[in-house]
């Protein structure tokens, strides 16, 4: 059985993601094994991780907490290995089947990158990995014939829509959202928001940067950009729809004028098993979707005027070069300083537009060109918040 089981690789095993994954793992033993655990501060977590499911290594991003982790394991036959290179060299193993990217931020490329060149299936919840480097991400990924599943709810959707359908041209997707804690809100209705306000998602639990941005409506944005690479489509191919009851998940309309809808529970160990498991269906006791619960769904257009980090998105997807690059750099800063109370929840859009405006244009950025632009970029938005 155990040579028929997928072997996993979690990089950002004590995030959100990587933690409802290791549910889906649990719940799934003959089919899924941990071969690595990767986390960047959380000890406590790895350590309690690592203990129960039992991985080939594990790895701790911050160095200085090597010794806390591996005196943790020492009795156990677990490798323990520290810092971001270590990471990014762990995903070569052999052993290892399937790469699940969910390190949040820029932070999630580099190791992206090496799971892909060392011939790796790639379950992606990093959006930011195809927003800053999309064009070299897929490039990478058909040289070295891997294949790219989408774990974002949003996206496992339009690719679950599509399954049978890869020979159909798609007229366009859309992508919906919930619209977060303050939709239908105005500007000044938003002036005085607090941080705790905006981390109290409607429908979905999540970390606090992803909630921030999915308040913001960031979240849809990275998510547009995203979508352009996994599916090959312009700006024009993708519309944004808030559905504030998060069921249905994401459309795709094909030429003919048929649109095909996923549907389900707002809860993403289901996206999470897809990705892991395609192109199998795995049998789960996850709560099931009931109509009678929802007699009423609700759609209608984004407001880009009151959350401008949407049309700020689309308008870095339409430029591309290193904009997207630019826009994410400045949105983890901004994001960070609202969390910090340096900012307020209006400013984060401010921030993102100065360093849009101030950073350098580039073109055609190479992987050294998106990293130089990153830090400029990270450098400006701090400067802009002080």
């Amino acid at each position: 059985m155990d040579n028929e089981r997928r072997h996993i690789a979690i990089l950002g095993s004590t995030g959100s993601i990587g933690s409802q994954a290791l549910d889906v793992i649990r719940e799934n033993p003959d089919y899924f094994q941990v071969e690595v655990l990767a986390a960047n501060n959380n000890t406590e977590l790895l350590v309690q991780q690592a203990i129960e499911h039992k991985p080939n290594a594990v790895v701790i991003g911050n160095e200085k907490k090597y010794d806390e982790v591996n005196n943790a394991l020492a009795s156990r036959n677990i490798k323990v290995y520290a810092g971001s290179r270590a990471i990014d060299s762990i995903v070569e193993m052999e052993t290892i089947d399937v790469v699940l990217a969910a390190i949040v931020g820029f932070a999630g490329l580099s190791s992206t990158i090496s799971a892909i060149k060392a011939g790796k299936q790639i379950a992606l919840a990093n959006k930011e990995t195809l927003v800053v480097a999309g064009e070299i991400i897929t490039n990478l990924a058909r040289d070295h014939a891997v294949n790219i599943y989408p774990v974002d709810s949003e996206h496992s959707a339009i690719f679950q829509c599509m399954v049978g359908e890869f020979h159909n041209k798609i007229e366009r997707i859309l992508l919906t959202a919930s619209g977060g804690p303050f939709r239908a809100k105005t500007i000044d209705e938003l002036q005085n928001v607090s941080k705790s306000e905006a981390l109290k998602h409607p429908n979905w639990n999540m970390g606090s940067k992803i909630t921030i941005d999915s308040a913001t409506l960031m979240n849809k944005g990275l998510e547009v950009i995203e979508a352009k690479w996994l599916f090959n489509l312009t700006s024009k191919q993708i519309d944004v729809v808030v559905h504030p009851q998060s069921i249905v998940h994401s459309m795709v309309e094909f030429e003919d004028g048929s649109i095909k809808a996923q549907l389900g529970l707002p809860d993403m160990r289901i996206p999470i098993q897809f990705a892991l498991s395609y192109p199998n269906r795995l049998k789960s006791a996850f709560p099931r979707f009931s109509f009678a619960d929802y007699p009423v769904l609700d759609f209608e257009k984004p407001d880009m005027e009151t959350f401008r980090n949407l049309a700020l998105a689309y308008s870095a997807l339409d430029k591309c070069g290193n904009m997207p690059c630019i826009l994410n750099a400045a949105n983890e800063i901004a994001v960070e300083a609202f969390l910090k109370d340096k900012i307020k929840f209006l400013q984060i859009p401010e921030v993102i537009e100065k360093c849009m405006q101030n950073i350098p244009f580039l073109t055609a950025p190479g992987l050294e060109d998106l990293v130089n632009t990153d830090k400029e970029t990270r450098i400006k938005a701090k400067e802009t918040v002080r």
